[in-house]
């Protein structure tokens, strides 16, 4: 039997890789060349913005007018985690705001992520007796974008535009054809959010403030032209919507540059970012000092080797993966905290870094590259949650823990670690906060789910599997950092609880398996059902029942042992996904596994457990050459990127790292795609990835000289400098 599951694992590895274009199938890695020394020119900020169209891939077919989740992405202009994200806007309420297959621009809009909101502030150029609707077709022929920078044709207004941007402020440069009749459009009454109220007054020859209002946040601007403002139409509608145009005289001809400072606290504060960032800069000026911010980090990690295709997708991960999260703090420190008051602090404030999608593998690179800055969002987390009493998270489990311990552990200790520690206990025994049915999760070592009659994908509950999962890695990550800190009690109690996971483990069908509130499992069951919210959190039985990544050993133990374990996941990367099950952010499969969506994402590493890297490295292998850069324009990604996470997941396995229990602080080596990768750490020291043979089975691992005796090396490699030497056989 376990051959037959072997032949039919590897079978479906040759046709996945089959099926993509010609130029995604895996390749030798080039021996010639040296380290990249240029990583900006091989980024491509329109990787993630095109869609997914082929059925096959998708692993179903999509309703009509579906756009499956893909990517979710913004070609615009931004520096590293900066609060402006300056890019076009082509349909409101899509994620980032920008569709690749679309043919209108509706406006160049200041936030972004690719999470439905933001996208505020929104600026067209215009010409002539313009009316509504404001927009422009546009060419991808007449588009292009790398970091700090982005640049379109309007051919609507016959305008050229050049996009650039600071951590706080954007630079608009307009090339109008027409040189009579030029006029700027602020679309005030539109965002990805419901916009509650605005406003915006002339305030100079040649300056504007204003104020855009979310309900939840309020963001203000300055804006600065080069041109006199002869005009401001304000078109005010009842509940919000509307718009202003300026006038721009005509005295004045050639490019209209305008400068806008963004703020969360005031216009006042928006104008001193304004002054601090740009000031009398040029755009040119302002661009190559983003390129040159971006050419610092990037140039954290070299590689050698690899195809053209490899290296631009390479270095478009690292680029995507540190967009988010975003600075909201301004140049005076000032911040608006999650009451709504004013707060000056020394820290610079972020948003919260999306830690159910990240915390597998995101913030572990950001605290890698971005120490100090990691220190800041940890800081700005605590800030959050002393106004509620509990540390906060993001969308579902309580991943602060993961974050906080593998951070401080790391040795990242610019933020109050007590504090901290407190906020996340609370978390962890206190009803009413972060953590939904805790209550119940400590009494009965799980979280059940109501017996509810045909079930579908959009059933809401508890997904109680989920969580309980997830609580069992939260706590075995906070039991980390109270052994640290010395608070033996909690140590005990929490690293107990992280074995709660093998309660919704049946062992009769060897899956991760929904409760009821008397402990019967929930019948009738089908592991290949996706769900949203019943049992499973936009998953299915088979992609949760591999997540234990603090206990992976214990988990093949669960199974019966490495044979029985190995069975189970040869079916997983096997078994056909039935494409009568859809859901839209789980799709792009090999057999159960979802590679488009985060909660299975450390399933591939799992062989490493039953002593067979190789075949994880045959499922690595075909994610990383088949299911990135896809599509026909080959700027498709399986699923969305979730702030970064799907993108840094390409970046460790490329490299031949996985951060497979993040508050271990730990990494599973695989074999790089590269001859040679080289991580130049923020404290000086240097550590080189290299591969020895062409086969893409590992033999040995090798750190500074000496054979290791597992498959894991530490970040104290990282820390004191080193050498990883990867044998293949």
């Amino acid at each position: 039997m376990k051959n037959a599951f072997k032949c039919l694992i590897l079978g479906m590895v040759c046709m996945v890789v089959f099926s993509c274009k010609e130029d995604s199938k895996p390749k030798e890695t080039a021996k010639e060349g040296s380290l990249i020394s240029d990583p900006v020119s091989y980024v491509n900020p329109f990787l993630g913005t095109a869609p997914l169209t082929d059925s096959e891939f998708i692993g179903y077919t999509p309703p009509k007018d579906w756009r499956v989740w893909a990517g979710l992405v913004f070609p615009g202009s931004s520096v590293p985690n900066a609060m402006v994200q300056l890019s076009p806007i082509t349909e409101y309420h899509t994620g980032a705001g920008y569709e690749y297959e679309d043919t209108e621009i509706l406006g160049f809009t200041h936030t972004n992520k690719g999470h439905w909101n933001l996208c505020n502030v929104p600026i067209l150029p215009v010409s002539g007796d313009v009316k509504e609707p404001f927009q422009s077709k546009f060419s991808h022929d007449r588009e292009a974008a790398s970091p700090a920078y982005y640049e379109v044709f309007l051919s609507d207004y016959n305008v050229k535009v050049r996009l650039t941007s600071t951590l706080r402020c954007g630079i608009h440069e307009y090339t109008y054809e027409n040189k009579t009749g030029r006029k700027v459009l602020f679309d005030l009454g539109r965002a990805n959010n419901r916009v509650n109220a605005w406003d915006i007054k002339k305030t100079g020859q040649r300056e504007l403030e204003g104020v855009q209002d979310m309900g939840r946040d309020k963001i203000y601007f300055f804006v600065r032209l080069d041109h006199d403002i002869v005009g401001l139409d304000v078109d005010k509608k009842e509940k919000a919507g509307g718009h202003a145009l300026v006038h721009i005289s005509d005295d004045d001809e050639g490019s209209i540059t305008l400068k806008i400072g963004l703020s969360f606290v005031s216009s006042a504060n928006a104008k001193e970012n304004l002054e601090a960032e740009v000031g009398n800069k040029t755009f040119d000026e302002i661009h190559k000092k983003g390129v040159d911010e971006w050419m610092k980090l990037l140039s954290r990690i070299k590689i050698k080797g690899g195809t053209e295709k490899e290296k631009g997708l390479f270095y478009s991960s690292l680029y995507r993966s540190f967009l988010w999260p975003a600075l909201r703090s301004d140049v005076n420190g000032q911040f608006t905290d999650e009451a709504g008051k004013t707060q000056t602090k020394k820290f610079q404030y972020y948003t919260l870094p999306s830690l159910w999608d990240t915390y597998r593998n995101k913030v572990v690179l950001l605290g890698m590259l971005r120490p100090k800055l990691t220190g800041d969002v940890i800081q700005s987390m605590i800030n959050r949650g002393e106004i509620k009493g509990f540390m906060p998270t993001f969308f579902h489990g309580d991943h602060a823990a993961s974050f906080v311990a593998s951070s401080y552990l790391k040795g990242i200790n610019n933020f109050g670690v007590q504090k901290a520690y407190e906020l996340l206990l609370n978390n962890a025994y206190k009803e009413g906060g972060t953590r939904p049915y805790i209550s119940e999760y400590i009494k009965k070592g799980y979280i059940s789910d109501p017996d509810i009659k045909n079930p579908n994908v959009e059933t809401k509950a508890k997904a109680g599997v989920s969580k309980t999962l997830e609580y069992a890695h939260d706590d075995y990550s906070l039991s980390l950092l109270a052994e640290k800190l010395g608070d033996t009690a909690h140590y005990e109690d929490l690293m107990k609880r992280s074995k709660n996971y093998k309660n919704v483990f049946d062992l009769k069908s060897h899956f991760m398996r929904g409760r009821l509130e008397n402990g019967d499992w929930i019948s009738p069951f089908d592991p290949q059902y996706p769900y949203y919210e019943y049992m499973y959190r936009e998953a299915n039985a088979w992609q949760v029942s591999f997540y234990v990544p603090h206990d992976m050993s214990g988990l093949v133990k669960l199974y019966g042992g490495k044979d029985k374990f190995e069975e189970k996941l040869d079916s997983l990367f096997s078994l056909p996904w039935n494409p009568n099950h859809i859901a839209r952010n789980i799709s792009s499969f090999i057999g159960q596994y979802c590679v488009g969506n985060q909660p299975d994402h450390e399933a591939p590493f799992s062989y490493y457990f039953v002593d067979k890297p190789e075949k994880s490295q045959k499922v690595i292998d075909t994610i990383l050459h088949g299911f990135y850069g896809v599509g026909k324009d080959g700027l498709a990604l399986p699923g969305m990127d979730d702030a970064g996470e799907m993108s840094a997941w390409y970046v460790f396995s490329a490299s031949g790292l996985y951060p497979l229990s993040p508050a271990d602080n730990d990494f599973l080596v695989t074999l790089p795609i590269f001859e040679d990768v080289q991580w130049d750490m923020p404290n000086g020291k240097q550590v080189n990835i290299r591969t020895d043979g062409n086969s893409r089975n590992l033999k040995s691992i090798q750190v500074d000289g000496k054979k290791s005796d597992g498959y894991f090396v530490p970040y104290a490699l990282f820390k004191d400098g080193g050498n990883i030497d990867v044998q293949t056989k």
